[in-house]
């Protein structure tokens, strides 16, 4: 079944092999169906808000993410001065953080690429427009905030009602701890 897919995507790989389920008569339920209060409300969850830079970069962020959900690309975009710097790919959204933190320390050579930028990281980890809540919802919780206070990044923005946070007490004291703002959308 999977190597009839025409896209070998998570929606398309997960996606098959619910279809093969509901075939059988199997049908999933949302994901998240007992998890709502692990889903933020929209607004800012840490005490501190985002500046006017991240503001702007979340803002030229959403333009790129809904650009990546028409692709069905990563759920996962870094940014800084209304630059891209990193976009998930099968990585992880940790490990794309990391990367996008190594290119700003990087040697010569990355920091070449990203010099007509200034300011911090700005993460966006969003879902798709249409996600299916069944499976590959996006999650996030203190090993991100951990990745983004090492990354040099102070400002995170998650979709609001489909966004899994998980220890958000800790991560959000973390957060409001090294000044990075987390914001739901």
């Amino acid at each position: 079944m999977l190597l009839k897919l025409p896209r070998r995507n998570t929606t398309s790989l997960i996606g098959g092999i619910a279809a093969e389920l509901a075939s059988e008569g199997i049908d999933l339920i949302d994901s998240t169906y007992f998890l709502q209060d692990y889903l933020p409300a929209p607004g800012t969850l840490t005490h501190r808000k985002p500046n006017a830079a991240e503001r702007a970069d979340l803002e030229y962020g959403l333009e790129i993410a809904r650009e990546m959900a028409r692709l069905d690309l990563g759920q996962t975009i870094v940014v800084r001065g209304k630059a891209c710097v990193a976009i998930e790919a099968m990585e992880g959204t940790d490990a794309t953080i990391r990367r996008a933190g190594e290119l700003l320390r990087g040697g010569k050579e990355a920091r070449k690429k990203i010099k007509l930028t200034s300011g911090a990281l700005t993460v966006l980890k969003l879902s798709k427009p249409d996600q299916d809540m069944r499976f590959d919802v996006p999650v996030i919780g203190l090993p991100t905030i951990e990745a983004m206070a090492a990354a040099g990044a102070t400002c995170l923005c998650v979709s609001a009602g489909k966004t899994l946070i998980f220890d958000r007490d800790e991560m959000i004291a973390f957060a409001d701890e090294n000044k990075i703002a987390i914001v739901a959308v």
